[in-house]
């Protein structure tokens, strides 16, 4: 009798675990399930039908791209090495003679939007080498992969949406959909949310071409930046030491949200002077910044315009790159 008893608990256990396990099999969605029901909700939002094969036509999974964002330089690359990467003396000729080549619609730029041609020669350098490396990944394929990730699911669900509806809406050829593994498209790498927010047909030929129209994509750029709230002629950052201790509350390690901001003379009272030793001369409010979060480390102070490049692409570092090389080639124009 106790020997049909474990046979019957073994039998009863077995039977436990080959439903849990396909419970979870069917549980998880794969892919294919996730596409066919993202197709089924556009479709249901406005998309039309025409649209929606012809952008899903070839799209599949990328596991690299889950790599990538995985993995992204922001987090691992130190201040020092970072913005040596980005802001060199290559990129300063380069930038040089691009806005030499392109001087008059450089300077319209600048006047119509208020920003200077450096700053977007900056971007242009840090985001794509200046055109050279807009990224040759399907821009489709990457947004609904990462739509199908559960990391940052929400967002890029909504940014493929949005691209959809540019595409039905004849701004933005599909055929031309390469770009970066996170979904970022053109000379200045704009997400499909920028795109529809700020992106502008400059050159009035009924698309949008961020790639292959520098009208379009310094157009965009600049009037970007300038929605964003830039202030032409003010400063983005300096380079400071710290000659006394300072309390951890006042140093930013984040770029989430810049916390403590303070006019320059009460800086100085804390001992804070600029990298060479000179006494800071603005009194604009600024906010004190470590991208490593150590003693000893690069430390910043930054003003709103570095706050603007911020709402660009949310990096420390990032912020200090495009301000340090749109400063080195203001020194070369």
């Amino acid at each position: 009798m106790q020997y049909y008893h474990k046979v019957f608990i073994f039998i009863f256990v077995f039977k436990i675990l080959i439903f849990n396990q396909t419970f979870i099999a069917y549980s998880e969605e794969t892919f294919d399930s996730w596409l066919a029901s993202y197709k089924q909700s556009a479709l249901k939002k406005g998309i039309s039908k025409q649209t929606i094969d012809t952008a899903f036509k070839n799209v599949k999974f990328l596991e690299k791209v889950i790599k990538f964002d995985r993995k992204q330089p922001e987090f691992y690359e130190d201040t020092i090495t970072y913005v040596s990467k980005r802001a060199n003396e290559r990129r300063v000729k380069i930038a040089k003679k691009l806005f030499e080549k392109n001087m008059s619609l450089f300077s319209e730029v600048e006047t119509k939007f208020s920003v200077e041609k450096e700053v977007l020669l900056a971007l242009w350098g840090i985001e794509t080498n200046f055109g050279k490396h807009v990224g040759k990944m399907d821009i489709i394929s990457s947004l609904a992969t990462l739509s199908y990730d559960k990391r940052r699911r929400d967002f890029f669900s909504s940014q493929l949406f949005i691209l959809l509806e540019l595409i039905d809406k004849e701004l933005i050829d599909p055929n031309t959909l390469y770009g970066s593994w996170a979904g970022a498209y053109g000379n200045f790498q704009f997400m499909p949310s920028s795109i529809k927010q700020y992106a502008i047909d400059y050159d009035k030929n009924d698309k949008i071409e961020l790639k292959n129209s520098l009208e379009d994509s310094l157009a965009s750029a600049a009037n970007y930046i300038n929605r964003m709230g830039w202030k032409e002629k003010e400063p983005c950052f300096f380079r400071v030491k710290l000659n006394n201790n300072i309390k951890d509350k006042y140093i930013n390690t984040s770029a989430r949200k810049l916390s403590n901001k303070l006019k320059i003379k009460k800086w100085k009272k804390k001992g804070v002077t600029n990298y060479d030793g000179t006494e800071l001369k603005t009194n604009l409010k600024a906010a004190l910044i470590q991208p490593d979060g150590k003693p000893g480390t690069p430390t910043y102070l930054v003003f709103e315009n570095y706050e603007r490049i911020l709402k660009w692409n949310r990096s420390l570092r990032f912020g200090i790159s495009v301000c340090t090389l749109a400063n080195m080639i203001e020194d070369n124009l």
